[in-house]
C-alpha cells in the first residue's frame, strides 16, 4: 500500500471518529421501566419506504444529541421525525438536519420513539406521547452539558411527527421540565376531520377513538394564550396534510396573541425533509434558523 493511499484511508477514519464523537446517543428509558411496556418479539429494522429509509418496529427509544458548533446560541430543539406512526423517517427528517442546526449554534437531539403497536404496548396511544417528554426533560437534564439554557428548549416535528410535537405543546405536562417553550411544525395535522380521524385511529390509538379523545385531537381548539409560540411551515400542494391544517392553526395562534411564523411554499408535496432546491422549499430550514437566532422564549 502506497503512502497516499494510507493517508487517504488515515483522514477518512479520523472523520469517522469526529462524526461519531458529534453526537451522543442515549436510550430514553436507560435504567427505568418503560411506560406502558409490553414483553414483545418484534425486532427493529430498517427499510425503504416513500422514498428514504425509516425505521420501523421501534420498542427501544433513544435520543441522539448532536452538540452546538462554533458560537452556542443556548438554543435546542428536540425534532421527532414523521411516518405516519407507523415508522420514523429518521434520516432524512431526523439526523440530517440535526447536523445542519448543529453547524449553526443548536444543539439539535433526534428522537427515535416507540411506534404504537398492540404487541408491545397496553396503551399505544400514548406510547409517543410518554417518550417526546421524556426526551424534552432528558435534554433539559443535561443542559448544562451542552451549554443549552432550560427555558429555550423546543421541540419540532414532521408530519405525524408534528401532530406528536403539537399535542406536546398543548397537552401540557404537571412536569414542566417535559413542556417545549417553543414548536416548530412542518407540514402537520391539527384537525379532526374524517380522514385524520380514520388515521389516528388506525395507526395511533389502534381503536375506535372516544369523543373526549376525538375533542382532544382537534387541536385548534386546546390553543390558549399561554401555547408556546410556533414556526409553521407547509406546501399548498400537500395532498397526504393539507395545507389548511397550518393556516387553520396560524390563526388561531394569532387570535390568542401566541408568536407565530409561516411559510408556506406553492409546491413541495409531503414528506419534502429539508426541502428541494427545484421548488424552493430548502429555504425554510435557513428560515428556521433565524427565527431561532433572534427570539428568546
Amino acid at each position: 500500500m502506497n503512502a497516499a493511499k494510507t493517508f487517504f484511508i488515515f483522514c477518512f477514519l479520523l472523520l469517522i471518529i469526529a462524526e461519531t464523537k458529534a453526537q451522543d446517543q442515549y436510550k430514553l428509558w436507560d435504567g427505568e421501566q418503560k411506560p406502558f411496556y409490553k414483553e414483545n418479539n418484534l425486532k427493529e429494522y430498517e427499510k425503504e419506504s416513500w422514498g428514504e429509509i425509516c425505521a420501523f418496529d421501534v420498542t427501544e427509544p433513544t435520543l441522539t444529541v448532536y452538540k452546538a458548533e462554533g458560537i452556542n446560541s443556548g438554543k435546542a430543539v428536540v425534532i421527532i421525525p414523521g411516518g405516519g406512526y407507523s415508522a420514523v423517517a429518521i434520516y432524512h427528517e431526523g439526523h440530517d438536519l440535526a447536523k445542519v442546526l448543529a453547524k449553526y449554534g443548536i444543539t439539535a437531539a433526534v428522537l427515535k420513539y416507540r411506534l404504537p403497536n398492540a404487541e408491545s404496548s397496553d396503551k399505544p396511544e400514548l406510547v409517543p406521547l410518554t417518550d417526546a417528554r421524556k426526551s424534552l426533560k432528558l435534554l433539559r437534564e443535561n443542559a448544562e452539558k451542552y451549554g443549552v439554557q432550560n427555558d429555550q428548549v423546543g421541540v419540532m416535528g414532521f408530519s405525524a411527527g408534528s401532530h406528536l410535537a403539537t399535542v406536546v405543546g398543548l397537552w401540557r405536562s404537571e412536569n414542566g421540565e417535559e413542556n417545549p417553550d417553543f414548536t416548530a411544525l412542518i407540514y402537520g395535522v391539527t384537525t379532526i376531520d374524517s380522514v385524520n380521524l380514520k388515521w389516528l385511529e388506525d395507526d395511533l390509538y389502534l381503536r375506535k377513538m372516544t369523543e373526549e379523545e376525538i375533542a382532544k385531537n382537534e387541536l385548534i381548539n386546546l390553543v390558549t394564550d399561554d401555547t408556546p409560540p410556533a414556526f409553521l411551515i407547509h406546501a399548498y400542494n400537500d395532498n397526504v396534510c393539507k395545507v389548511k391544517e397550518t393556516t387553520l392553526y396560524s390563526q388561531k395562534l394569532f387570535e390568542h396573541r401566541v408568536p407565530v411564523e409561516m411559510h408556506l411554499f406553492p409546491r413541495g408535496g409531503h414528506g419534502f425533509g429539508m426541502g428541494r432546491k427545484e421548488d424552493g422549499t430548502d429555504q425554510w430550514v435557513q428560515l428556521f434558523i433565524n427565527w431561532l437566532k433572534v427570539n428568546s422564549f
